[in-house]
């Protein structure tokens, strides 16, 4: 029995090694490929990095079709203004359908759940229709507000309260005379921590990457995102075309995200397992 314990230990460490080294090795290649030129990478790929680091830098920052630091600044925004707007008011949603025994709960959250099933791109039509005869066009606001629209997270926080948020405490809040927004922001959340964090770095990281809805909605050039910037930039003219500055502005991307995610990283295994266990 030992042996066979040993060889099954084994076979999960290699196996888990060999999916760490995927996942790694593109986040490699995208680094090495980061410090050559275009030239250099027209010949193929290398294991060792190259010496135009710093052009690479230098040129996609001093682009002049691409507005780079603005981008960068456009994306932050956005991208912390909905996943901190998706997080409070999913969290403040589920608060509500777990902790109030209500006409119809039962109701409003099976509704929430079936948008769940609904594709952005079903949708996309009628909301540039919306936006466009509210005067929102090429402006940051249907971007950010739209997120506080969010099934997904929703449904994780309901199954969070479920597991981690007896209703005692909630009722002796409510005997101590504290209101409901008091134990909300003061109680609750505290309790939920992890969650909202995990839920952070997802919608963090969705409304980061997000290109589909920004390029129907962005058209100033100073408004654009990253997700954009790099599109364009990878679809210029032959003659301009420099996969140094791609591989670049592409690796730029990447640093905010990785920096969350080693921020926050020790709430993502706790909360994860927390919230999908009930009961």
């Amino acid at each position: 029995m030992g042996k066979v314990k040993n060889l099954k230990k084994a076979a999960a460490y290699i196996v888990l090694t060999l999916l760490s080294f995927l996942c790694l090795f593109f986040f490699y290649c995208l680094i090495i490929n980061a410090t050559r030129s275009h030239p250099e990478i027209a010949k193929g790929f290398s294991f060792l990095p190259g010496k135009s680091f710093g052009p690479n830098l230098y040129n996609v920052l001093h682009n002049k079709n691409l507005p780079v630091v603005s981008g960068i600044v456009n994306s932050l925004f956005i991208a912390s203004a909905s996943a901190a707007l998706s997080v409070y008011v999913s969290a403040l949603t589920a608060y509500a359908i777990h902790a109030y025994d209500f006409k119809f709960r039962n109701a409003v959250y099976l509704f929430i759940i079936l948008i769940m099933m609904i594709p952005t791109q079903v949708t996309t039509l009628g909301f540039l229709s919306l936006i466009g005869k509210m005067g929102l066009m090429d402006s940051f606001v249907p971007l950010i507000l739209p997120s506080m629209a969010a099934p997904v997270v929703f449904y994780f926080m309901v199954s969070y309260f479920q597991s981690n948020l007896p209703l005692e405490i909630v009722e002796s809040a409510r005997i101590d005379g504290s209101n409901e927004f008091f134990t909300f922001n003061y109680i609750v959340i505290p309790i939920v921590k992890p969650a909202l964090a995990v839920q952070g770095i997802f919608a963090f990281v969705a409304s980061w990457n997000n290109y589909f809805v920004p390029s129907l909605v962005l058209k100033s050039n100073t408004k654009k995102t990253l997700p954009i910037l790099i599109a364009q930039l990878r679809s210029a003219d032959f003659l301009k075309f420099d996969m140094g500055q791609v591989y670049m502005l592409i690796t730029i991307a990447i640093v905010p995200v990785a920096i969350i995610y080693l921020c926050l990283s020790k709430f993502i295994i706790g909360g994860v397992t927390a919230g999908s266990v009930k009961g």
